[in-house]
């Protein structure tokens, strides 16, 4: 069996660039499932389809059966064309969010998912990445921090790429989808039983990876 170590959590937990480390570390593949449902986002918006429209949501389900998402290294591509600046932006993640509530998206989009565990192994963060789409891996971290701190990390983000950035509007932003996480009836956002809480908002990235690295190396 190829091992697998999920990551799972918050919103701006850090989920993303602590997978990435932990893959590069161990020389594994890595799946950013965030940016999958962040690509159907932004096909959604070209094509004119809004989430909160009930008479788009076949036209959604549709699309997320067929979506035409590649990765090559750190570049996400949709039908080719590279969205990874797009997909980052906070309209893409508040549409994504949404978009992870509807049972049949998640379905549509649960294979396309699980394609890339391939040898050696895989890290994939997410929000079900060990209770759904990879219930038996090997190690399933459920990585948090308070909202304050994810508030604090997203905003340096977003100015750090020449944008600006409220942090009320932020530390809301995150508090509600949280909340929308948390609440849904498909793969709600928690930790499960067999997964391992980390809680880094006082703690580095290296030591959060060091963390992950032990505990996997140890299971």
């Amino acid at each position: 069996m190829i091992p697998v170590i999920a990551i799972d959590g918050p919103t701006a937990s850090g989920k993303g660039t602590v997978a990435s480390l932990v893959a590069g570390r161990l020389g594994f593949h890595y799946l950013d499932s965030g940016a999958i449902y962040r690509v159907l986002a932004v096909a959604a918006a070209r094509a004119g389809i809004t989430p909160s429209c009930a008479a788009d949501l076949p036209s959604l389900i549709q699309m997320s059966w067929s979506l035409p998402v590649a990765f090559q290294g750190e570049r996400v591509l949709l039908s080719g064309v590279d969205v990874s600046s797009e997909i980052r932006t906070e309209q893409a993640g508040l549409m994504a969010s949404q978009l992870a509530v509807v049972p049949e998206i998640r379905a549509g989009l649960l294979q396309r998912q699980r394609d890339f565990r391939q040898a050696p192994g895989l890290v994939a963060d997410g929000r079900d990445m060990g209770s759904v789409v990879f219930a038996d891996a090997k190690l399933k971290i459920f990585l948090t921090a308070s909202a304050k701190v994810r508030a604090e990390r997203r905003v340096k983000q977003i100015e750090g790429r020449g944008q600006q950035a409220s942090f009320q509007a932020i530390y809301d932003d995150l508090v509600a989808r949280d909340e929308r996480d948390m609440q849904r009836a498909v793969a709600p956002l928690k930790p499960y039983p067999d997964s391992r809480v980390l809680d880094c908002s006082d703690i580095g990235v290296e030591q959060v990876v060091n963390t992950i690295i032990d505990w996997y190396l140890n299971a």
